[in-house]
């Protein structure tokens, strides 16, 4: 077919050479050779195709400077090149030695009566020693011309077929399913189908203008590819009117080649574009419709490509030439994925096979994926444990820990009644100062007692303000400590002892700081340097020991400078302390690295009524913001903790802790906000995703507990197969005493129902004992024993043995204990002629 110059083309029959045509009119013959074994020696003309590929020089010759268009012999030996050239005349040439000319006809000629431009030359691809050529117009000459390179001498004139009078061939294909039939563009108006075999007869046509680069479908002899300008269009010959398939493209198409290895695959390059431009054809199956047209482009290696090639053997393989060189490309195909809500992940791999990775995989162990983290803790039940501080135990998370541990502190203060927070079971600091929705609570007077205490034990009269009141204490308790009245401290001997046994000194330190107790702090300093065998706790040591009250010491400066150098939060929060000029204690309540709860103490302790409740406020909006959920401390659960986990979900996707909270902690008028709301509707529906039905149904009961004055709705009953109506005389507001129907025995715990209690028909029957299903749900309205008749007393009379039982697939089913013994040995439906496999459909899978 009619090519530009500079191009390349795969070896129709090896699949490691490919020949290249620049403007000079030479034609090169290349062998690809891996880059690291190639045993090529300093002469050895090559080119570096890819990363791990060169492909050597074989051969090389140069053809007519006329020539217009080639193509490669479609036979193993010779390399023989068919060129077509400016004067219509066809030239044999060769890229191999002479001697392996077997069938003599390198070097022939085959030229027209008139002379006029060669558009096209085409091998035919099944009798291979056919060869056509496409000419321009000329009054009353033919333009396709059909050759036998085997029966006529060099230089003949004489061609076995003739096709076309008077037109101008603009390109040619061979079909392979009949050999002797060619399809053909001509006039810039015309493709038509001519037949070889009965005189060069046209058998089809159709108008249209997309006459060129006309190929047909290696998968599907009927289809024919061409286009004209930015149109691309794909016809089948059986009904040939109008193209199946009609594509756009954004800007002039300069060549366009079906996929060989890839059905329904089509390259294209477009004028001007830095890629490869690929049309995938979705076919829907139905005959009016339209098939759909994927497009994506490929930006491979390459810089304005020229040109380029599929490799008729390897998948979605092929060769680009631009001005910079020739380029080996694989196209990466794209593939299907579904990811399932249970974590698994499948893929179609090489069109051949699927690549599946369970959710136990390895890989997501590297990925720490939320989703597995919320899987793994639903099936230990997570957040639903009785003990609220056991669920931080199995969280794996010491912030999601520390949550629920202060969960089940905040609850036990006010089950035991120290803290009186009668509608809020997890109230927060913020809500026990009483500072929830009030302005200024200083106002002018002072609701704190101020007490002056010195610091004693280094013999200064040198004296601190300290604020004491009952809210106060209480808000300690929030924070894990316990205030002493007797000696004004949050922090008694005993705690900082566990500090010391945690390894945590320099926080003991900088609590017995806080508590004036400076002697203190240098001795436990001096026991953690001596036990961690670091230097930095000496040196601090070191540097306290200089403390002294005076506010212009060079002591106090030097700290000053250089207490950002120190690595550890709590040092830093020391020195602050110890340098704070007017009860200014910015340096301690702003160290992010303190846990909040240790601020928060710290500021119980120093802060007027006036700077606390400010600082609250601040600190609560900083915390929101940043999502963290240290926050419960101050807000407790209150509408700003929806706030906080609404951040916190948007950090972490972590949709099952916020879920799992919110029904532990928030009171009911709470848990109905539209955004918990939410949050239960989709992790109910994460865990139904997963199959996970025992846990679904346990959050369930836990979340109903918190509510125990809104009653669930009935989800599901059993209606009758005749009436439609429940079979259940619960449901229709029947006493189980007084039904006239059925078979009823006196005996309470016997009582049977085997009929519907609206239309009296029978009820189906158990696939096992084949007897008439019948049970009494629901409770049993009945004398009491050894009362009157107006005395009545509740029954439960269902017994799980007796439900009713089935699969929802096959609709068979009876008694629950009948079914669930069939099961342990079987897998199949007890039915007779009934393949549902009920068993292994109500597995679920982990």
């Amino acid at each position: 077919m009619s090519r530009p110059k500079w191009d390349v083309l795969w070896s129709p029959f090896h699949s490691d050479r490919f020949i290249t045509w620049d403007s000079d009119a030479v034609l090169n013959l290349y062998e690809i050779a891996s880059r690291n074994n190639s045993a090529r020696d300093g002469d050895q003309i090559y080119l570096q195709i890819s990363e791990h590929s060169i492909a050597e020089l074989v051969s090389s010759v140069t053809i007519n400077s006329y020539a217009k268009c080639v193509d490669i012999y479609p036979q193993p030996e010779p390399d023989i090149v068919a060129s077509g050239h400016a004067n219509g005349k066809i030239v044999l040439s060769t890229l191999s030695p002479s001697e392996f000319d077997y069938q003599g006809i390198v070097g022939r000629e085959f030229f027209p009566k008139y002379t006029r431009p060669c558009n096209v030359v085409a091998w035919n691809p099944v009798d291979t020693h056919l060869i056509m050529s496409g000419l321009d117009k000329h009054s009353k000459e033919h333009s396709v011309l059909l050759w036998d390179v085997h029966h006529y001498p060099k230089g003949s004139e004489r061609s076995i077929a003739e096709a076309a009078v008077s037109e101008t061939i603009h390109s040619a294909a061979w079909f392979k399913h009949d050999p002797r039939c060619l399809a053909l563009g001509a006039n810039n108006k015309q493709l038509k189908v001519v037949d070889f075999k009965d005189s060069a007869k046209v058998v089809n046509v159709t108008a249209t203008k997309a006459v060129y680069n006309l190929s047909v479908n290696p998968h599907n002899s009927s289809q024919l590819l061409s286009h004209v300008d930015n149109v691309i269009t794909i016809w089948d010959t059986r009904c040939f009117e109008k193209p199946i398939v009609t594509i756009v493209a954004q800007k002039q198409v300069t060549k366009v080649l079906w996929c060989p290895t890839r059905r329904n695959l089509i390259g294209t390059l477009q004028k001007d574009s830095v890629g490869l431009h690929l049309f995938d054809i979705q076919y829907c199956g139905g005959e009016d419709t339209e098939p759909g047209v994927l497009e994506r482009v490929v930006l491979p290696p390459w810089h304005s490509p020229i040109s380029f090639s599929w490799h008729p053997n390897d998948q979605n393989r092929l060769l680009a030439i631009s001005m910079q060189g020739v380029t080996d490309y694989t196209v990466c195909e794209r593939i299907t994925l579904n990811w399932s809500a249970r974590s698994c992940l499948m893929w179609n791999y090489a069109f051949k096979s699927y690549k599946y990775i369970h959710s136990e995989d390895s890989v997501y162990k590297e990925l720490d994926d939320i989703s597995v983290l919320t899987k793994k803790r639903a099936m230990i039940e997570y957040g639903l444990l009785t003990d609220l501080a056991q669920n931080g135990e199995i969280a794996g998370n010491d912030t999601l820990k520390n949550l629920w541990q202060w969960l089940y502190l905040s609850r036990s203060l006010v089950e035991d009644n120290v803290i009186q927070s009668p509608d809020n079971k997890h109230p927060g600091v913020r809500t026990v100062l009483k500072l929830d929705g009030q302005q200024n609570p200083g106002n002018g007077f002072i609701k704190s007692e101020i007490i002056h205490r010195p610091w004693t034990d280094i013999g200064s009269s040198y004296t601190t303000k300290i604020y004491r009141s009952p809210d106060r204490e209480k808000s300690f308790l929030l924070c894990g400590l316990r205030f002493d009245k007797e000696t004004n401290t949050a922090y008694d001997n005993a705690y900082l002892e566990k500090l010391e046994k945690e390894g945590s000194y320099a926080k003991a330190a900088a609590f017995a700081v806080f508590n004036l107790c400076l002697r203190q702090a240098l001795d436990i300093l001096n026991r953690g340097n001596d036990k961690s065998r670091t230097t930095t706790l000496s040196m601090v040591a070191m540097a306290l020991s200089g403390f002294s009250e005076e506010r212009t010491t060079l002591w106090r400066e030097s700290c000053q400078k250089s207490r950002s150098q120190l690595s550890d939060p709590y040092l830093r929060a020391t020195f602050g302390f110890l340098t704070a000029d007017n009860d200014s204690y910015e340096n301690v309540l702003n160290e992010n690295g303190m846990a909040v709860e240790d601020r928060v103490a710290f500021a119980l302790m120093f802060l007027s009524d006036s700077k606390l409740h400010e600082y609250l406020k601040r600190l609560t909006q900083k915390l929101i913001e940043e999502g963290d959920l240290a926050g419960f401390l101050v807000t407790g659960a209150s509408l700003e903790s929806i706030h906080i986990l609404s951040k916190y979900l948007e950090i972490t996707s972590d949709v099952q802790s916020c879920t799992l909270i919110a029904i532990r902690a928030f009171a009911p008028k709470l848990i109905q906000e539209h955004q918990v709301q939410v949050w239960i509707t989709n992790y109910r529906h994460l865990l139904n995703a997963w199959k996970l039905w025992f846990q679904r149904a346990r959050f369930d009961i836990v979340m109903r507990s918190s509510t125990p004055q809104e009653k669930p709705p009935q989800q599901i009953y059993i209606s009758c197969n005749f009436c439609g109506k429940s079979i259940s005389a619960f449901m229709q507001g029947l006493s189980r005493t007084r039904v006239p129907f059925g078979r009823l025995s006196s005996t309470p715990n016997k009582l049977k129902m085997t009929a519907c209690p609206n239309c009296r028909k029978p009820l189906p029957r158990c696939a096992i004992c084949l007897m008439h299903m019948g049970t009494v749900s629901g409770l049993q309205t009945a004398p009491s024993p050894g009362g009157s008749r107006s005395e009545e007393c509740d029954t439960q009379l269902t017994e799980f043995n007796s439900w009713f039982t089935w699969c929802l697939t096959c609709k068979h089913g009876g008694h629950s204990e009948h079914i669930a013994q069939w099961f342990r040995q079987h897998n199949e439906c007890p039915v007779t002629s009934c393949n549902c496999r009920c068993s292994s459909l109500d597995t679920a899978v982990a």
